[in-house]
């Protein structure tokens, strides 16, 4: 198996570089209708291989990019984790950075978004020097909202919006809440 160039890691996990081996994995992810539950789309095996092709270079220097996250002890690649710029203009200003992950379900309950969420806040607020960080999803999406909640962010209804690319053949997803924390928030509930 090829090494894979870390960017994070943590106890058991690393964040880094996508691999062609992470194919299948990426493939696997984007179609599984528990994990794309939702979404208003799947993408078929050859939407996940382009959109994987492009991954790695949408990775910046400032630390934002959606990095393979892959088991510590094996390198076996599990899903993603990452910070972008939403890009919903009239929604969030164009300096909001988000944090998104997305979990291959026979990994599910092991904490493993949590663990790798919890070192990209790190990384975003003591290196990168971010102010904020937000997080959304569909309501009912309880798995995620439970992680922003575990990573310490807060609820904040005044930013909930209704998702510009959710098709209108889509009603029950477009509602989104939105997550957040400050810098200063989390360094205070950081243990020392």
């Amino acid at each position: 198996m090829s090494k894979r160039v870390a960017i994070l890691e943590t106890p058991r996990l690393i964040l880094g570089m996508w691999l062609q081996t992470d194919r299948d994995l990426f493939r696997e992810i984007n179609a599984d209708p528990k994990v794309m539950e939702f979404f208003p789309f799947r993408r078929s095996h050859e939407e996940a291989d382009a959109f994987l092709g492009k991954l790695n270079g949408m990775m910046t220097a400032d630390g934002l990019g959606f990095y393979a996250l892959a088991l510590k002890d094996s390198n076996e690649p599990i899903g993603f984790c990452g910070l972008s710029h939403p890009n919903f203009p009239g929604v969030f200003d164009e300096e909001t950075v988000e944090i998104g992950w997305r979990l291959a379900t026979r990994f599910w309950g092991n904490g493993y978004v949590t663990e790798a969420a919890s070192a990209l806040l790190k990384r975003a607020f003591e290196q990168d020097e971010r102010d904020n960080i937000v997080s959304f999803a569909v309501e009912t999406n309880t798995r995620s909202t439970g992680v922003m909640r575990r990573i310490g962010m807060k609820r904040r209804q005044d930013l909930d919006f209704s998702h510009p690319r959710v098709p209108d053949t889509h009603p029950h997803l477009k509602r989104h809440v939105v997550y957040a924390v400050s810098r200063e928030d989390w360094q205070a509930a950081a243990p020392s």
